[in-house]
């Protein structure tokens, strides 16, 4: 089940290496008065990373399967 999900996220990091996050901040406060700023920030996916989870995935996949008694 884990090698599933490990290449799962590894595909998907394929097809977004990149995405973005929002971060709200106050920036200052004067009575009731609230001064917020909102902040982008830019995350990217190594591809090595991607193909290691994709790997790791298939090798756990493999193992599970090699290791299950026959029914």
């Amino acid at each position: 089940m884990i090698g599933v999900v490990l290449m799962l996220i590894g595909i998907s990091a394929y097809a977004v290496p990149i995405f973005t996050t929002q971060q709200t901040k106050e920036v200052a406060r004067i009575g009731d008065l609230k001064i917020e700023t909102n902040e982008a920030t830019t995350h990217a996916i190594p591809p090595l990373l991607s193909g290691g989870a994709v790997l790791l995935g298939a090798v756990l996949i493999g193992a599970g399967m090699y290791r299950r008694p026959p029914v």
